[in-house]
């Protein structure tokens, strides 16, 4: 510090029209006086409130017949493809498209609660990519990232899947075999992956892999350090990828709605806040398992042809993962006619991409390209 800002010159103002919308205790957004804020802490009130916003601008300003396009990130993702179906079946309003930044859409491909083996699957090839950017993996694996993530896919969603679904069934030489090729795919000893029972969760992998030099890696993105009070610890203190980039964001948002915007408020700008917690995950059509918009998703892509879906993912993303992703789309019962309507893109980067300059500047070519050919579908 102190930061300063420089002309963004990969924005998506030559292409598009773009609004903001802070859901409620996020950014300034506050409810007004006299209601409760914390009516809106969950999956399905933060639907109907978003939605109406997006009705109300739309009709306001009269773009009911413009082009129309959602973006979110992470929770974003989740939010855009509910929208997607809330719009069309509440207000009649048919999307032409989703970009989805690091996408979450069933929460069950990333949740480490006891009994669910999915993450630890939908999780492993990005604990490679991690291993590789590391240099933790064996010659031939470190050789080429592709090559390394590739065979930890397979083995993932073969051999790993199956051994998990054996438990205690899987015999000693299945399961030294397995201990083996974990270890080969993670970069992290047999000893530790035999401790683990054979499931490394996100929080032990970010503070294992590096613990031989004192250093813990990034959750958003894995390419980052951190450093840590407690070596010994089972879990890391902080996320570095995070602590970094959130100054830089943060300092320099206030400076430019001040400066630029002549913009006054004293409120806080909340970032990441926690005044939202605790979240309701929960859907009213299903309040007893894992949050889930991949059925709303489905279904608003078999009743709107047109919609198409624009999905980037990075490899270092230990939040999101991009096997996660591939598993959740491939999951959806989506019509084939429909398949070729979605599009995904991977960068090597992590959760927010676009703090990688080269990812950055793919990125906007891609989202370009997609905005322009999404928008101008004929009927």
């Amino acid at each position: 510090p102190p930061y300063k800002l420089v002309n963004n010159d990969y924005s998506l103002l030559d292409v598009t029209d773009l609004v903001f919308i802070d859901p409620v205790t996020t950014g300034y957004s506050r409810a007004v006086p006299g209601e409760k804020p914390e009516q809106y802490y969950n999956f399905d009130a933060d639907i109907e409130s978003v939605g109406e916003f997006i009705r109300l601008y739309t009709t306001r300003n009269r773009r009911w017949s413009s082009a129309k396009f959602l973006i979110g990130e992470s929770y974003g993702t989740t939010r855009a493809a509910g929208l997607a179906g809330h719009l069309q079946d509440r207000h009649g309003m048919y999307l032409n498209g989703l970009m989805l930044i690091s996408s979450i859409l069933n929460f069950q491909t990333a949740r480490f609660t006891t009994g669910n083996d999915l993450p630890f699957i939908t999780f492993l090839p990005t604990y490679t990519a991690t291993a590789w950017y590391h240099n933790q993996l064996a010659e031939d694996l470190q050789a080429d990232l592709q090559k390394a993530l590739t065979e930890a896919k397979a083995f993932a969603e073969n051999e790993y899947s199956l051994a998990l679904m054996k438990g205690s069934n899987l015999s000693d030489s299945e399961r030294a075999d397995i201990v083996a090729k974990l270890a080969r795919y993670t970069g992290l000893s047999a000893d530790y992956i035999e401790q683990t029972d054979l499931r490394v969760n996100i929080h032990r992998f970010v503070k294992q892999l590096l613990r031989h030099e004192h250093r813990t890696v990034g959750r958003l993105d894995s390419r980052f350090k951190g450093i840590d009070r407690d070596a010994a610890g089972s879990y890391h203190e902080y996320d570095p990828s995070l602590i970094t980039i959130q100054g830089t964001y943060t300092g320099t948002f206030h400076d430019y709605v001040r400066r630029d915007l002549n913009y006054e408020n004293d409120i806080p700008y909340e970032v990441l806040s926690n005044r939202v917690r605790p979240w309701n995950y929960n859907q009213k059509a299903h309040p007893d398992s894992f949050l889930d918009v991949g059925e709303i998703l489905r279904d608003a892509m078999h009743k709107n042809p047109y919609l198409k879906i624009f999905v980037a993912n990075g490899y270092y993303d230990l939040a999101t993962p991009y096997y996660a992703t591939e598993y959740t789309f491939s999951h959806l019962g989506l019509n084939p006619e429909r398949q070729s309507n979605i599009e995904m893109s991977y960068y090597e980067a992590g959760h927010m991409m676009y703090v990688h300059l080269p990812s950055l500047i793919q990125l906007k070519e891609d989202l370009t390209r997609f905005v322009q050919q999404a928008a101008s579908q004929e009927a």
